[in-house]
């Protein structure tokens, strides 16, 4: 594969592969393109900054977490289908620990980078809630929406620290929160 030939998502995947090896705070667009292989002007065709990257990596991982044609299970309850989702979202995101763990810790050095991310964290949280057959329009969905993206937010630290290959830290601590979650909505009718 030349230079030119490499896709969108392989420039990702390479960035995320670098970054499991060094710290995305102290990564270069021109540190990338030289680990990916391709010049400076090959990387600037797709991203302009690391945070354009960043964008399409979320891009990537709701793609992959919500595959097309992914139904409501029949008889399952919102809690059950949005567990699903997100264990389905966590499982996937462990495919790139290495490099995500370093993005991750690389905001608390960088809060702007972490805020620059919070509108893509509500646009997948959205999608979420909407595969689980829940609304998000109007005030209640946006209530929703600020809800599930703080549990996702929360719980992410959690996995960050769950090295079980069966993520069980990761599913308690996204029960409990969903749970809390859905005796809070229950009690103000939302």
């Amino acid at each position: 594969m030349t230079a030119t030939q490499k896709t969108k998502e392989q420039l990702v995947l390479d960035a995320l592969a670098l970054a499991g090896e060094q710290d995305w705070g102290a990564l270069t667009l021109e540190g990338i393109a030289d680990y990916a292989g391709v010049t400076l002007a090959d990387l600037y065709a797709h991203f302009d900054s690391k945070a354009d990257i960043l964008a399409a990596l979320a891009q990537m991982i709701d793609d992959r977490a919500l595959p097309e044609g992914r139904g409501v299970a029949e008889g399952s309850s919102p809690r059950e289908e949005l567990f699903d989702i997100l264990m389905d979202r966590f499982e996937v995101l462990s495919e790139y620990r290495a490099g995500l763990i370093s993005i991750l810790n690389s905001f608390r050095c960088d809060p702007r980078q972490a805020l620059i991310g919070l509108p893509q964290v509500a646009h997948s949280m959205r999608r979420v809630l909407e595969a689980a057959g829940i609304e998000t329009d109007g005030w209640q969905g946006a209530i929703r929406v600020a809800g599930l993206s703080g549990i996702y937010l929360k719980v992410l630290h959690v996995w960050m620290e769950d090295g079980s290959p069966d993520l069980s830290k990761t599913m308690a601590a996204l029960d409990k929160d969903l749970g809390r979650a859905e005796s809070f909505i229950n009690a103000l009718g939302i």
